[in-house]
């Protein structure tokens, strides 16, 4: 096995522009994408213990569908097996976003109409709907649209670069250096073989002080009306050398969502992506 990896033929040099030809059309093709205006993925998310990390769900087609926070949490020390917790997520052009999460038997919501964003927390004992916080704001309105970054990149204003061949888990695939039309970078990793998305790079996350690379890998490629799409998603925190306190760090174990079904164009109600009509806490407890 590994002389016959060693004899594979190198990748051809391919553009960025031919790679994104290729992955569109291995995806389904661009004018089945652009048919999407909307979308729903529903499985359940690995919440885990660890109380420097908050929920969040990475689904394809978004480089962070819901942010991660450095608050703390009710949530006991990360087990052996991982927590998982059921998720509802909709999506809607342009930019439209609701994602639900079930914890404790109440509902967490967060949602963004394209301008302005809300959450709903009750998992934090927060039971009124906020309005997102200007880091919030700021990753909701550069994140992908359904499609994912590299479909009609250009009219998203987003500029591509090759940035090489790597190996990813063994395999080689094409890196792609994407700026975006906020001026902010990204990359994505494109199999050379499949030409479908291999991992993106996510949001930074801030644990103890220090902001460490995020990576999100894409696997079990399902085909759903004749687009594939991942249905199992791993979100890795990449270790640094040390803490801000000078400390070893410590490896944050993967964090895996497992999406059970997906719905293409399915109707919203165009509410649905609207603040939500939540009862505030001491309206709540006049009942």
């Amino acid at each position: 096995m590994a002389e016959a990896a060693a004899a594979a033929p190198a990748p051809a040099k391919l553009s960025a522009a031919e790679v994104i030809t290729k992955n569109v059309a291995a995806r389904g093709g661009l004018q089945a994408w652009r048919a999407v205006q909307t979308m729903s993925l529903s499985g359940k998310t690995g919440a885990g213990g660890n109380q420097r990390a908050t929920l969040q769900v990475p689904t394809q087609g978004q480089i962070t569908a819901v942010t991660r926070k450095t608050e703390q949490s009710p949530l006991p020390s990360r087990r052996v097996e991982e927590v998982y917790l059921p998720f509802l997520m909709e999506l809607a052009r342009p930019h439209k976003m609701r994602f639900e999460l079930q914890f404790a038997g109440q509902t967490a919501l967060q949602v963004y109409d394209g301008v302005n964003g809300w959450k709903l927390r009750p998992y934090l004992n927060r039971l009124e709907v906020e309005t997102y916080t200007a880091d919030e704001m700021k990753v909701a309105s550069i994140q992908s649209e359904l499609d994912g970054p590299l479909v009609d990149y250009a009219a998203k204003g987003t500029r591509v670069e090759s940035d090489g061949i790597e190996k990813v888990e063994g395999r080689d695939t094409y890196k792609l250096k994407l700026t975006l039309k906020s001026g902010e970078v990204t990359h994505v990793w494109v199999d050379a073989q499949t030409f479908l998305e291999t991992k993106i790079e996510g949001q930074p996350r801030r644990l103890d002080g220090v902001y460490h690379p995020v990576e999100v890998y894409y696997r079990d490629y399902r085909n759903v009306n004749g687009l594939e799409i991942p249905f199992v998603l791993e979100t890795r925190v990449i270790p640094v050398t040390k803490t801000a306190l000078g400390l070893r760090d410590t490896p944050v174990p993967p964090e895996r969502t497992l999406i059970e079904k997906v719905v293409i164009n399915p109707g919203f109600d165009a509410a649905l992506f609207s603040k939500p009509a939540i009862p505030t806490k001491s309206a709540a407890t006049k009942g």
